[in-house]
């Protein structure tokens, strides 16, 4: 009887993902041609607007934040030092991330400093999220000496990293951001005048480089899912494979967007994912070639 249950179970899951996939498919056909209009909000009350930016990023975060804590229940990690860990985390990356959005558009900010803090309107940075965690993991492990080894709490967290930054990246597809430069290929975006970068006001249609980075990072997380179940040898694999995977997609996604971070005509995130893809590289030759294996489960 259970197992006539669960199999029932599976098949509705299977039959409403793919209702959920026509649904979605046909939505973005009649958004990416222009016959439906985005709005940024869900609702709007007098000066308070619910904006889909924000509930998709947040989401993202949910999702991953329950798989990873499951996981390091099952690695057998504190559960208070992990939720202890993750808030300060989401803390300063959520700090980091503007401040380096902010540093590369200090010309902007300069100018309109209460911008600065009006961050549901866009403008963070998964570089400076990733660097400003990455901090704090290493000063709480220093500070408070958890049960878990640094290794161990890095795999986690890159592991569901890329689901929630999937997830996230919808966001900027009601927001009529982080898409690319002008195209005619079939998925062409439809993008409304006002969201349009100056240097091509006369375009229309677009790269829905938001929806190529989304398919990456689930690519990215079905990888590492894979390699944490089956194939991982020692505690930091994966956080090395996330930064080698992840970069490689940013890197090449990056060339086609029209909003990037720049420092001269060299474009930021494109620099940074070649410098982590080396350090990446490096760190899990280095690892597999370690005698031995170690216990990641």
């Amino acid at each position: 009887m259970l197992r006539k249950r669960v199999k029932t179970l599976e098949l509705v899951l299977i039959g409403a993902s793919v209702v959920f996939l026509v649904f979605l498919s046909l939505f973005l056909r009649d958004v990416f041609s222009g016959r439906i209009i985005l709005t940024r909000y869900i609702f709007s009350l007098k000066n308070f607007e619910l904006r889909w930016y924000s509930v998709l990023v947040l989401s993202g975060f949910f999702v991953s934040y329950l798989l990873a804590r499951k996981r390091a229940k099952r690695e057998g990690v504190d559960l208070n030092q992990f939720d202890e860990l993750v808030f300060y985390c989401v803390v300063a990356g959520v700090i980091s991330a503007r401040v380096y959005y902010v540093m590369f558009n200090l010309d902007y900010y300069s100018k309109f400093p209460t911008e600065v803090f009006k961050v549901w309107r866009g403008g963070l940075a998964i570089h400076g999220a990733i660097f400003g965690a990455l901090v704090t993991i290493l000063l709480y492990k220093f500070f408070k000496q958890p049960s878990f080894t640094l290794g161990q709490i890095l795999d986690i967290a890159s592991w569901v990293l890329p689901l929630g930054q999937a997830i996230g990246r919808w966001g900027n597809f009601f927001n009529y951001e982080a898409f690319g430069v002008p195209t005619n290929l079939p998925w062409k975006m439809f993008v409304p005048q006002p969201y349009r970068p100056l240097l091509y006001r006369e375009y229309e249609y677009f790269h829905p480089t938001f929806l190529y980075e989304s398919i990456w990072n689930i690519f990215v997380f079905a990888t590492l899912t894979l390699y944490m179940s089956s194939y991982r040898r020692r505690r930091g694999e994966v956080f090395a494979l996330y930064l080698v995977l992840y970069s490689l997609g940013r890197m090449m996604i990056e060339k086609l967007r029209t909003d990037s971070l720049m420092v001269g005509q060299i474009r930021v995130a494109q620099l940074v994912s070649a410098l982590l893809i080396v350090f990446g590289f490096a760190l899990f030759l280095s690892l597999r070639s370690l005698p031995g294996d170690e216990k990641a489960s």
